[in-house]
């Protein structure tokens, strides 16, 4: 019922061939132009992005060794 009907003869497949090239088709890309305005503020943007990575990551490292610092002190008072 859902048999597949194939041509009685099929035609084989075309060869490829490669159409001879007369004159090779140059595509000309749109001209970008890039402001010095532009390029300043992704520079203080990216400068902006890192300072407060890197304000992040002291953050974290003085939360970190406050933590061990009073956990260390609620030790000792537990053990006293």
């Amino acid at each position: 019922m859902f048999l597949p009907k194939y041509p009685d003869n099929p035609t084989p497949a075309p060869a490829h061939t490669h159409a001879p090239a007369d004159a090779p088709v140059r595509r000309t890309l749109p001209q970008i132009s890039i402001s010095p305005g532009a390029v300043a503020a992704v520079l203080v943007g990216g400068v902006v992005l890192t300072a407060l990575l890197a304000a992040v990551a002291v953050t974290a490292i003085s939360v970190a060794i406050a933590a061990v610092v009073l956990r260390s002190m609620l030790s000792d008072h537990h053990r006293r």
